[in-house]
């Protein structure tokens, strides 16, 4: 997992907290935009922290991009195919080849 993340040009820290709070429940993941903050609930699995991560980041991504309204179903579609899709083809060296 990386310690931080570059999207858009805006440093976002990544970071494993014991307990994240988003409102009143504890989730396993949180994107803090003001914060520019990544948050990681520890103890999950490497491939659950990988697909949290990849929410989280996607939620970064839409915001930075200048979208402030974020469909929870869409940003959860999106971020379980796209894990896969670097999971899969990130060490091969080319996305493309």
């Amino acid at each position: 997992m990386p310690s931080e993340v570059k999207v858009a040009g805006v440093i976002y820290n990544v970071v494993e907290k014991d307990l994240v709070v988003v409102g009143e429940s504890a989730v396993l993941g949180s994107c803090d935009f003001d914060k520019t903050e990544i948050e990681l609930k520890t103890g999950m699995s490497q491939t659950r922290k990988e697909q949290v991560f990849i929410h989280e980041l996607t939620h970064a991504i839409l915001f930075e991009a200048g979208f402030t309204e974020h469909d929870e179903d869409l940003v959860d579609r999106f971020a379980i195919v796209a894990h896969q899709v670097l999971k899969d083809n990130w060490n091969q060296g080319d996305l493309y080849g």
